[in-house]
């Protein structure tokens, strides 16, 4: 019998999560996360789903190299180790394709070097997938590792949409256009809604909402998108946690020459110093619903800004898509946070958009409608699942006998 085993990799700058599954059933084997890697006070947290009891390693981990041997000795306590003969393969999520990348791809070396020639448009993201890739290639060179591209679903956007209005040799030569992110939890949400609409994705047009601590929205008609709010890099578009979405770019003329900064102090007011954090103080919603609640002005102004350009990019992609069947909100603070979901579709009832309140207050890990059975547009909450998305792609590209040997 051939393999059925895949496992997923996400390395960061300073961690490794994983999870192995199996794709007979789509099931989790195992899941666990590397942190602060290359410092002293180094975790490893590692669960097996057999049994559900997690385990913890403390202690230094000096690199990527170590974490994912780490990693390969925990897995193999729980008889998963990376030498099992079930395992059909490691797909690795790798946030920036460029152009190059438009559908998961077996990794070899003109790959790698793409990847690496794409560090210059994502360079906080690019070589710690590089660093994770060439480490588990190094554990297993037989094996056939697969690279999934965050920016690959949105290689569907028509040149009106991924290209900036500006000079047009300019943008070539440096490769400026709008990529967009998260796209493997946009391609799973928006199948998984079709599903929960009982369509098929090609007959349906949607909206999907991630908003987690980095959030994107985009437009999807009949399965491929049309848009997307993210662009060069994760920066652009809605409010996030700690990044600033769409602002004035002559800000940054601005804060050069009359506030004296620096291309990198910029940067990172931007990127870290920004959006909620930057407004209010908080990135967690949680914490500023509960501000909200008691009256606090600042978390309040806040999550007005943060509602406020939501309901802009809502609007948008109503105009872009013409015909709307479904808004899906996904990821922690879609999935989560009712009182964001309310704020962002009220005052769209014209649009055929309309929040149930009761339905909307349950919580639930399943995929469900929170609008009125009458509402003209479906509105939902999709749980994503970017692991497993990662890993039928993986499977679907290498999972036969026939790549196998």
């Amino acid at each position: 019998m051939s393999p059925t085993r895949v496992l997923v990799l996400n390395s960061g700058s300073s961690s490794v999560k994983y999870q192995l599954l199996d794709m007979r059933d789509s099931s989790r084997l195992a899941v666990g996360l590397v942190e602060r890697i290359g410092e002293g006070a180094s975790r490893l947290k590692h669960t097996p789903l057999t049994t559900g009891v997690s385990r913890e390693l403390t202690g230094p981990v000096a690199d990527h190299a170590a974490a994912l041997k780490a990693v390969a000795e925990e897995l193999a306590k729980d008889g998963l180790g990376l030498d099992s003969p079930e395992l059909a393969a490691i797909g690795h999520r790798v946030v920036h394709g460029g152009r190059s990348f438009t559908e998961p791809t077996v990794i070899d070396g003109d790959v790698l070097a793409e990847i690496e020639r794409l560090i210059p448009v994502a360079p906080l993201h690019n070589p710690a997938n590089l660093t994770g890739i060439r480490t588990a290639m190094a554990l297993r060179p037989d094996l056939p590792q697969v690279a999934v591209f965050d920016t690959a679903f949105h290689t569907t956007m028509p040149e009106s949409a991924a290209r900036y209005a500006i000079d047009v040799k300019t943008a070539d030569e440096h490769r400026i256009r709008r990529y967009g992110f998260h796209g493997t939890s946009h391609a799973y949400v928006s199948r998984a809604t079709a599903k929960l609409l009982g369509r098929a994705p090609e007959d349906v047009n949607l909206i999907v909402l991630h908003l987690g601590n980095g959030a994107s929205a985009s437009a999807v008609r009949g399965g491929r998108c049309v848009d997307t709010s993210m662009g060069l890099t994760p920066l652009e578009g809605l409010v996030m946690g700690t990044r600033s979405g769409d602002m004035d770019p002559a800000v940054i003329f601005h804060l050069m020459r009359v506030g004296g900064m620096s291309t990198d102090e910029i940067d990172t007011l931007l990127n870290t110093k920004s959006g909620l954090i930057g407004l209010c103080g908080d990135n967690d919603m949680r914490e500023i619903r509960r501000r909200v609640e008691e009256g606090d002005e600042q978390a309040a102004l806040a999550f007005d800004i943060y509602i406020h350009r939501l309901k802009k990019y809502i609007g948008a992609y109503y105009a872009v898509l013409g015909r709307v069947d479904a808004v899906a909100f996904t990821a922690g603070v879609g999935e989560n946070a009712a009182p964001v979901r309310a704020a962002a579709i009220a005052g769209l009832e014209e649009l055929g958009l309309v929040v149930d309140g009761e339905r909307n207050a349950v919580r639930s890990d399943e995929p469900r409608l929170i609008s009125p059975e009458y509402a003209r547009v479906a509105v939902a909450v999709v749980p994503t699942d970017e692991e497993l998305e990662i890993a039928m792609q993986t499977y679907a590209l290498v999972g036969t006998a026939h790549h196998l040997t």
